[in-house]
């Protein structure tokens, strides 16, 4: 609603001293915004209240002695993804700073798994939903979109989604909620977030407290937030980032220079990025790894068969980083407990990096990574 200002003149008080008082004021909205606030933040907190917390996996490796590894399995969310509490986070982020109303359009830039859990929030409380997202996003995230009334737009680079998003809401009358920017600031890293998850199932464990957790960074902020929780909890245990290979974050910790970029867009969905995003607080990292993509989706596939069942490239990011850690632990004859997230399933790449085909075409040939994977986990030599 637009308000306009209006003016009011009160009659002067009895005496000389007293002169007539002009105060400026707006009209008060009216009830019906305010409800509506009222309802959407009941929704989504009805919705997390009855959404379980996600497992927290134990992976056997007897090659291992001493090291305990676990992982956190997000793609039990209802929307399949880790991106579940950072989209619930950002909609209650601008709902409660007054940017989003009934009816409001909401768009977002996002590789596919944000936007699909954005869709559904949407969806839950009545607003039309829009994403930018690649051309090269899976078919199957574009369904999982379209199949909670999301609309995709498509571009052709990973650097054109923030300028085609921004547009885009202005072009609508929306509201872009920028994930980018805004993930580290919406999720609370004191209370009620993935870290303080972690902790608390950790506890009663032979070694409760993580020595490391592994995370890689697409938005930066699940990283952002742990690590600062570990901070605030006064924790020992250190941040792991793993960076794909066409991303800038490692470049960035570094060289401690947030202006760098890159042409080339990650081709690990979900993570990588070809700009630092401001999500992304390297003050919390303790240490990063560059991990070739190959070795990645060689990881992913390790993983998946110790499993199972499939899971996402990102996932392969965070397992190759945890086996890297635990090769070093292991030489250093440290026990302790490593802890990462599978981030979502496999099954929204089952035509892309689990197809041998796609791989084939894609220039992908993960077989010497996967046999020097499964070396190392059968007692073999350090990645």
């Amino acid at each position: 609603m637009t308000a306009s200002a209006q003016t009011v003149t009160l009659p002067p008080g009895a005496g000389p001293i007293l002169q007539p008082l002009r105060l400026d004021f707006t009209p008060l909205p009216a009830a019906t915004d305010r409800d509506w606030t009222r309802r959407a933040i009941g929704v989504l907190e009805t919705e997390a209240a009855r959404s379980p917390d996600t497992p927290l996996l134990t992976l056997d490796v007897p090659e291992l002695p001493g090291i305990d590894i676990y992982l956190k399995d997000e793609s039990t969310h209802p929307t399949g993804s880790l991106k579940h509490r950072v989209a619930r986070s950002l909609l209650l982020f601008a709902i409660c700073n007054g940017r989003i109303g009934e009816g409001t359009p909401v768009i977002e830039a996002s590789s596919g798994s944000t936007a699909v859990s954005e869709a559904y929030f949407a969806r839950m409380l009545g607003l039309p939903f829009h994403a930018v997202m690649p051309r090269g996003t899976s078919d199957e995230k574009v369904a999982a979109i379209e199949s909670h009334g999301g609309r995709c737009h498509f571009v052709e680079s990973s650097k054109a989604i923030y300028a085609e998003a921004a547009g885009l809401a202005a072009r609508l009358g929306g509201v872009y909620l920028d994930q980018f920017t805004y993930a580290e600031r919406a999720t609370d890293w004191r209370t009620g977030n993935i870290a303080q998850s972690i902790f608390g199932q950790m506890r009663g464990q032979r070694h409760p407290v993580p020595d490391w957790i592994v995370m890689s960074a697409g938005t930066g902020g699940t990283a952002a937030t742990i690590g600062r929780h570990i901070r605030y909890r006064h924790l020992p245990t250190r941040l792991c980032v793993p960076d794909a290979e066409h991303s800038v974050f490692y470049d960035s910790f570094v060289n401690r220079d947030a202006a760098i970029t890159c042409e080339r867009g990650s081709r690990i969905e979900g993570i990588g990025r070809p700009r630092v995003e401001p999500s992304f607080i390297p003050e919390v990292v303790d240490q990063m790894i560059k991990v070739p993509d190959v070795a990645s989706l060689a990881a992913m596939r390790v993983l998946s068969r110790r499993l199972g069942r499939r899971v996402g490239a990102s996932t392969g990011t965070n397992f190759f980083g945890l086996c890297w850690i635990a090769g070093r632990m292991r030489d250093a004859g440290r026990a302790g407990s490593l802890v990462t997230l599978i981030c979502d399933s496999g099954e929204r790449y089952r035509n892309t990096y689990h197809d041998d085909a796609w791989m084939e075409r894609a220039g992908f040939d993960t077989a010497a990574d996967e046999a020097r994977i499964d070396a190392f986990l059968q007692g073999g030599p350090p990645l």
